[in-house]
């Protein structure tokens, strides 16, 4: 991995305060978010944008946020704060943002015309800040949904402005970086909602009468350890994950798997096959197996809570978009 992402690394190792990027209210904020100065104008031409992108030597992104959301501060006020972040991107990338509520109109990258909202819902950016990564051809090179702490969010522009991403997953990628790869089970934060092994998770013939909630985790993850010791502390979380059928999984183990689709694998194929790459990332699925949603990126409780508020009411049986349910329910 290159100096960026190591330096990412060693920040850490040597004891940098992650729980500055992990641990927080996530509640929406009562003050409006102020774009970094550097970012595009937003005249939301994104063919133009493109051009003008590639024409420096740079890729474009495209920014998905929510002017009062704690995740989108969080990533300018942490991520964005860091010099080393903003100077980096700068150099390799244009950023144009886009509001998720905005009534502006777009121009998206294939000529189509349409609404901020509208091309938040179709682009599916559930969780933000979302950040979708164009390549120099106009193809998507990498999404990320939500909100990720300096370290991965350095080693992701590295993995686009490297090209990375046309020889590796960004999970293979993380990994090389990574030297904790493996772990022991005992290394997990348990729950009482946690269903024991064996997994059987098969949905395929005969279906559940409830969702299913798998927890992907690795051992020593400061990230699982927030999430457990904090949002998963709400008894009325630990309740709605209680009424859903729950199992925990490590990414990096050999442990048998029957996925929800019927298929023989094991806990570390079945998280490479669904390109999990952010630890802790739960995947909720439905009574016959099929993903509702996943949540793969920093969480706390409001977030959690609006999520299994969907799962829980079954509201994706009458719209599987969790984004256009957020837009009728007006959270």
């Amino acid at each position: 991995m290159t100096a960026i992402a190591a330096a990412g690394a060693d920040a850490l190792t040597a004891g940098a305060d992650v729980t500055t990027a992990l641990g927080m209210d996530d509640f929406p904020r009562e003050q409006p978010l102020a774009y970094p100065e550097w970012f595009k104008e937003p005249f939301l031409n994104l063919p133009d944008d493109h051009a003008e992108a590639v024409a420096a030597g740079k890729d474009l992104v495209v920014y998905f946020g929510q002017r009062r959301c704690a995740y989108c501060h969080k990533l300018m006020d942490v991520n964005f704060g860091a010099p080393d972040i903003v100077n980096y991107t700068r150099e390799h990338f244009d950023i144009v943002p886009v509001d998720i509520w905005g009534v502006a109109e777009v121009t998206d990258l294939q000529g189509n015309a349409l609404t901020e909202r509208d091309f938040a819902l179709r682009e599916e950016t559930n969780f933000t800040p979302s950040l979708v990564f164009y390549d120099e051809e106009g193809q998507e090179a990498l999404r990320l949904r939500g909100y990720y702490p300096p370290y991965q969010f350095r080693a992701a522009l590295e993995y686009v402005a490297d090209d990375h991403y046309q020889r590796e997953s960004f999970r293979d990628y993380l990994a090389r970086g990574d030297n904790r790869m493996v772990f022991g089970p005992a290394d997990l934060n348990d729950q009482d909602f946690f269903e024991p092994p064996p997994h059987n998770l098969d949905r395929s013939g005969l279906p559940s009468d409830r969702p299913l909630a798998v927890f992907f985790e690795q051992g020593d993850c400061h990230a699982c350890d927030v999430l457990h010791g904090q949002a998963l502390e709400q008894g009325a979380l630990q309740r709605r994950f209680g009424e859903l059928d729950s199992v925990q999984l490590d990414i990096w183990s050999d442990t048998p798997v029957v996925t929800p689709a019927g298929e023989r694998t094991t806990a570390r194929d079945w998280a490479q096959d669904l390109g999990i790459f952010y630890t802790p990332s739960v995947v909720f699925f439905d009574e016959q197996g099929r993903e509702i949603l996943r949540v793969d990126s920093v969480v706390g409780f409001y977030r959690l809570r609006n999520v299994l508020n969907y799962i829980s009411s079954k509201a994706y049986l009458d719209e599987p978009n969790y984004q256009r349910w957020r837009v009728s329910e007006a959270f």
